[in-house]
């Protein structure tokens, strides 16, 4: 096992602005520098991935008067995975009257992302939510409301009062419909042209700089070429590196991993989330896992029987013979806990016997009580079409019986390095959303998501694009450019070579493999000896893969298994990389839990005085270890202390 290259002091400048924390994001936009409005339509810009991140990014600069080109490898942008979002978005709008304010959304993300992400950006992200909902409303977004017609709010895991904006179980799709009404305005203006089903191979650099992409017509098979003064990656995570999980089978790493190994560091690598509200594993038939929202947990009571191997049916346990094991370790926070720490209880009882369903892998989703206390009615009407999902894949009545559920890979907190204006270690390139590590440390609290992608393209990148391109001239590289014929033709073999194996082995066979490797060894919980095992195995499936896959079909075509073998190819090596960072971190934190590294209770034990930093990981050649870096976070507003929820 080739190990990676010394660690170096991190390089590059985060552009963190000076000033006291609550002030830095207002002083940035007033000293940012600006391009005026006749120069903005010079400027062309590439977005790739028209989720909310997207979406609202690629709306936002055709409005203000760029030539946005928006890339999504669907048939149509509003089909972006940020559609199966389903339980809510964050703000600190205080419509309860409970308590919540800007600086407290600010301190339940810190610590919910176990201390391990950056102040500035993460008060930033709090600053913009209540604009966020502003902007929804605006755009007709169907947020629920009170009788007596204000918005109304839910809780979520990770916080004490109630500041989760819901459209019942479908946020994520109302919250698309939004951004994509303001897309299609743009795209009418003919500010923004929109490339359907057409997927991002390569990033093209000239000089080190961001100045277009190489691109595969997912229909025809075509190669084209697309020059731009920036280039923003909106593509989200990379969840399905583990094979199984709660993304959409087309999400994919495919477009930041080619930055990657065009200049780009990825942040923090290993750190992914556990959703602990998903309808469990039923067999090796499954392409993938269904989530259910964690604003279940506002009214559902997890349990499991106090008796190991339980046959009765749930409806017949009493209750003194039921553990609610989350309001018993956690009474403060109950059914709310984070995700991480609700996920790695529910892993814990299932491994100590006392796991429900016929594999032992399920803990209870119970809504007894809740319909006993409010009425069905009532309950139908804040998740009556999640109810509805749970009983079409499992042939179980929720209203009747407790639901089954079990942990599952769902959000990916690493992603592209960016400095405070989103921008990656590539000029020219930004990260948006999902596809950026900036926001959510070791674990992303629930209802979150949706409010960093649409921060970042409503708030953010309107602002700070303009900060670099400021200093750019317009229109200096096109595609005759000798880098794009570089890039078009390392691109062509890659295509050439994955065609010509016609190995003994599908592209499944490896992903699955891959899968298992991944939530084996670098999933819930992690060892020394077990990521040491996970590197070695993953670089022999990477040999293997190139030697042995069998890819049908020619590459002039639509060819779905040739999409589907260069996206897998870039999962493999993601999955060395992510081992590699969750083993040069020994101590845990949020969701990124070693085995060495607990509580005498069981819980993440960090290490503050080693490891309260980023790990930045640089591409250094096929053949080459990367270079991991770090950057140091420092913590002036919080205090760094043992994350507790009792």
């Amino acid at each position: 096992m080739e190990v990676s290259e010394k660690k170096t002091t991190f390089k590059w400048d985060s552009k963190i602005p000076p000033g006291p924390l609550a002030e830095k994001w207002n002083s940035h936009k007033n000293t940012i520098k600006l391009v005026n409005p006749s120069n903005k339509r010079k400027f062309n810009i590439i977005v790739v991935g028209t989720g909310l991140a997207g979406a609202s990014a690629a709306a936002s600069l055709g409005e203000l008067g760029y030539n946005v080109k928006a890339f999504c490898i669907q048939d149509s942008a509003r089909r972006a995975h940020s559609i199966a979002a389903q339980g809510g978005i964050n703000a600190a709008k205080n419509y309860q009257n409970d308590g919540d304010s800007i600086w407290r959304l600010f301190y339940d993300t810190i610590k919910g992302g176990d201390y391990r992400s950056r102040e500035a950006n993460v008060h930033r992200l709090a600053e913009v939510s209540n604009s966020i909902i502003d902007q929804c409303v605006a755009q007709g977004v169907p947020f629920a409301r009170e009788y007596g017609g204000t918005l109304t709010n839910r809780s979520f895991g990770g916080a004490q009062l109630s500041r989760t904006f819901y459209a019942r179980g479908q946020t994520g799709q109302q919250l698309l419909l939004g951004a994509y009404s303001a897309l299609m305005k743009s795209v009418n203006s003919g500010k923004v042209k929109v490339f359907a089903r057409e997927e991002m191979l390569d990033l093209v650099t000239v000089d080190g700089t961001a100045k277009g992409i190489i691109s595969r017509n997912l229909v025809t098979g075509k190669i084209n070429r697309h020059a731009a003064d920036a280039v923003l990656i909106c593509t989200g995570g990379y969840g399905n590196v583990f094979y199984l999980s709660t993304n959409a089978k087309n999400s994919n790493v495919t477009a930041a991993w080619r930055c990657y190994r065009k200049g780009a560091i990825f942040g923090n690598p290993s750190f992914t989330q556990i959703h602990p509200t998903c309808i469990p594993v039923s067999g090796e038939y499954q392409s993938k896992l269904t989530l259910m929202s964690e604003s279940l947990r506002n009214d559902g009571r997890v349990w499991v029987p106090k008796a190991k191997d339980e046959k009765r049916h749930p409806n017949d346990i009493p209750d003194e013979e039921r553990d609610y094991y989350l309001e018993r370790i956690y009474p403060s926070f109950g059914n709310l806990v984070p995700r991480d720490v609700a996920s790695r209880n529910a892993k814990n009882v299932c491994d100590d016997g006392y796991g429900v369903g016929e594999s032992g892998l399920a803990v209870y989703l119970d809504f007894r009580d809740a319909i006993k206390r409010d009425g069905e009615a009532a309950i139908r009407e804040r998740y009556g079409n999640l109810f509805d999902m749970y009983q079409k894949i499992t042939d179980d009545n929720p209203y009747e019986v407790p639901m089954r559920i079990y942990p599952a890979v769902h959000y990916t907190m690493g992603g592209l390095w960016v400095d405070y204006d989103l921008m990656t270690t590539v000029p020219g390139l930004f990260a948006l959303g999902e596809a950026n590590f900036s926001d959510h440390g070791a674990n992303r609290l629930g209802a979150s998501a949706l409010m960093q992608g649409l921060a970042d393209g409503y708030f953010v990148i309107p602002y700070t694009v303009g900060n670099y391109l400021a200093d750019v001239t317009p229109g200096d590289v096109d595609t005759s450019h000798k880098a794009f014929d570089e890039a078009e033709e390392h691109i062509t073999a890659q295509i050439q070579k994955v065609l010509t194996i016609k190995g003994d082995k599908t592209i499944l066979d490896f992903h699955r493999q891959l899968g298992k490797i991944m939530w084996d060894k670098v999933g819930m919980a992690r060892s020394e000896a077990g990521l040491k095992e996970a590197i070695r195995e993953l670089g022999e499936l990477r040999e293997e893969f190139w030697k042995n896959v069998f890819v049908p079909g020619t590459p002039a075509t639509y060819n779905k298994y040739l999409e589907y073998a260069l996206r897998v190819a870039d999962f493999i090596e993601l999955g060395e990389l992510m081992a590699r960072d969750a083993l040069d971190r020994p101590e845990s934190c949020g969701g990124h839990f070693r085995e060495e590294s607990q509580t005498p209770e069981g819980e993440a034990k960090r290490d503050d005085e080693n490891y309260a930093h980023v790990a930045a990981w640089e591409f250094k050649g096929d053949d080459k270890p990367p270079v991991r870096h770090q950057e140091e976070l420092i913590f002036e507003n919080v205090k760094l202390t043992q994350r507790s929820y009792k």
